[in-house]
């Protein structure tokens, strides 16, 4: 949908903006994860979490747990931007 100069209404820029800082946000918090923890491996091996090596902990279940909440996050804060996308369309309009 565009208006009559060709340009993308202000609530489609806005949204688009939002989803990008979304993405890049949760892409850094990957980003860290994956490869964070195995670039200072050797440095985390001292820390324990249950008993075992912060390291292979993360490498087992830990980065596993941190994608799934990633998916969970965007899952969410999506249905939330296109809600408030709807209803800055609706005021728009």
């Amino acid at each position: 949908m565009t208006d009559y100069a060709g340009q993308r209404p202000a609530h489609a820029v806005n949204f688009w903006r939002r989803v990008q800082i979304l993405t890049l946000f949760l892409l850094t918090i990957w980003l860290l994860v994956s490869f964070g923890f195995a670039f200072y491996a050797r440095e985390l091996v001292g820390l324990a979490v249950f008993g075992w090596p912060l390291p292979f902990y993360m490498a087992a279940q830990g980065t596993t747990l941190v994608y799934l909440t990633l998916v969970g996050v965007y899952v969410l804060a999506m249905k939330k931007l296109d809600a408030l996308a709807v209803a800055e369309a609706a005021d728009e309009n």
